[in-house]
């Protein structure tokens, strides 16, 4: 029977992000992109307790209004780190409206996610920074991350975790039930992750986890996701000349 030791997995993740700081750039700050979901809540409170609050800086991004930017805000005061907040509507209007044809619909809805973290990076390098990745392996499995976007960084402490297993983290940190049980929403099209997807995370996880395989349908929905976007979890190839 599959089990998950939460405390556990939480001390080797902190050692582990401490060893990765070590090794490439010790006192560097880690920079990450709070968007008020248990993603982003539990890396920033896991960097936080592997390097301390003073050296961990969040960057809220909202698009003009975001409804939810109230959770962000929550957890940045909870968490006692510095912060930003920079609004991306002006630049994403810009580059959309520099571009001389009509945008696809996938192309408008993944541009936010991709200026951002061309954020994250312009914050980082002012400040002596690395981006944290806050993708966890059930979103990965199935594609659901922006490459570039919201799928880049420097370093992932969640990225083989599934949801259900980040959650538990975020209880054994010590995070609030409201950020760590919030009904997580792309912030691209206003549905949640799962009236998109058209299955829970929770079937998701099992089927990961534990080999139970959600009804057929669901099933292969899931099976095709992960095949059509398994490319994003690999490295750019290259071509090796024989010289």
């Amino acid at each position: 029977m599959y089990t998950f030791n939460a405390e556990k997995v939480k001390n080797e993740c902190v050692l582990w992000i401490r060893d990765f700081f070590e090794k490439n750039g010790a006192g560097c700050n880690a920079v990450v992109g709070i968007s008020g979901g248990k993603d982003s809540s539990v890396v920033a409170a896991l960097c936080v307790e592997a390097l301390g609050r003073e050296r961990v800086i969040g960057v809220l991004m909202p698009c003009g209004e975001q409804a939810d930017i109230d959770m962000a805000k929550l957890l940045v005061e909870h968490l006692g780190i510095k912060h930003y907040v920079v609004n991306i509507k002006d630049a994403t209007a810009g580059l959309a409206g520099a571009i001389p044809f009509e945008l696809s619909k996938q192309s408008r809805e993944n541009l936010p996610p991709r200026i951002r973290m061309a954020t994250l990076y312009a914050v980082s390098q002012s400040h002596n920074g690395r981006v944290a990745n806050t993708c966890n392996l059930s979103e990965d499995w199935v594609g659901y991350s922006t490459r570039y976007g919201d799928g880049a960084g420097d370093f992932s402490p969640c990225s083989r975790l599934t949801v259900q297993e980040v959650k538990a983290i975020g209880r054994t940190l010590g995070l609030p039930d409201v950020l760590v049980d919030k009904v997580p929403i792309d912030g691209l099209c206003g549905k949640t992750d799962e009236e998109n997807l058209g299955f829970t995370y929770e079937e998701l996880d099992r089927y990961i986890r534990e080999g139970i395989e959600p009804e057929s349908e669901k099933k292969e929905k899931i099976d095709r996701l992960h095949r059509m976007n398994s490319f994003k979890l690999e490295l750019m190839p290259c071509f090796e000349p024989e010289i």
